[in-house]
């Protein structure tokens, strides 16, 4: 029975690691969705007194994704009071050319100012509109979010680890007396700490597969799926093979290093 509670410990101890790690993968995923959706709504309006090239202009901004022209139609209509068409035509000619342009991707504050001022250097651009206030504010949030993400994995996985050092110390010392008689023996240190690594990547394994089932549930939840679907986003919350693998990996690497550093830390009794 007590065997079973320290394999257990371990288990929850990995698992903890995993779930950090992978929700951190969560936040990124989400994240980099969500500033593709923000990238598609935002624009940038550039008013010019001449035509501009559209493609010499994405040429010399490779951050720019399209431009395109906006009617100035809409601003006629409301200026409209029984203008005959000949005029209005005339109106057309003298109003100022507005373009809409598209990013590649959402940028960041530092890229917007560069973009606009690049763009205000061409003598026929007057005006450009890059709504800085609401970018800022919203990019901010979004690095905010990461931040917050990432202390919270990080401080979980040190934590933890020292736990599984804990548990671990707790196994070799149970095996100690075990230990110094194999290596009374002349037994190398790999084959005295066999059990140590032979506990840990079988209780590596065990929460990568408590982790597969765990995050399978959570990707199939319709609860989860509807909070994504609330702000326009679709996220790979847990992809069977790659994040599997991932995982797995890393529950490997840490408990052998873990391992590790209790075997090389071991004094052997004299």
């Amino acid at each position: 029975m007590k065997s079973i509670k320290n394999h257990l410990s371990l288990v929850i101890a990995l698992v903890s690691i995993l779930f950090s790690i992978q929700i951190l993968v969560i936040a990124e995923r989400s994240i980099d969705k969500y500033k593709d959706k923000l990238a598609n709504d935002y624009s940038i309006v550039v008013v010019s007194q001449k035509i501009l090239d559209n493609n010499e202009m994405m040429q010399e901004n490779s951050i720019i994704s399209s431009v395109s022209t906006l009617a100035p139609d809409n601003v006629i209509k409301r200026l409209d009071t029984g203008m005959s068409t000949k005029n209005i035509e005339l109106l057309k000619l003298t109003l100022p050319k507005f373009y809409n342009i598209k990013l590649k991707y959402y940028p960041s504050s530092s890229e917007i100012k560069v973009l606009t001022e690049k763009l205000l250097r061409k003598p026929s651009i007057t005006k450009v509109e890059n709504y800085s206030n609401s970018h800022d504010s919203t990019y901010k949030l979004l690095l905010l979010f990461k931040r917050v993400i990432t202390i919270f994995s990080v401080s979980m996985l040190v934590v933890t680890m020292l736990l599984i050092l804990k548990e671990l110390k707790i196994w070799q010392f149970k095996h100690n007396e075990r230990m110094n008689i194999m290596g009374l023996f002349g037994a190398p240190l790999w084959m005295r700490s066999a059990i140590l690594f032979r506990l840990s990547i079988v209780d590596a394994l065990i929460a990568s597969l408590v982790s597969f089932i765990l995050f399978t549930f959570i990707a199939s939840d319709s609860w989860v799926n509807e909070q994504f679907d609330y702000i326009g986003i679709k996220v790979m919350i847990f992809d069977p093979l790659y994040d599997l693998i991932i995982l797995t990996t890393i529950s490997i690497v840490v408990s052998i290093v873990l391992a590790s550093l209790i075997v090389l830390g071991h004094k052997e009794e004299v």
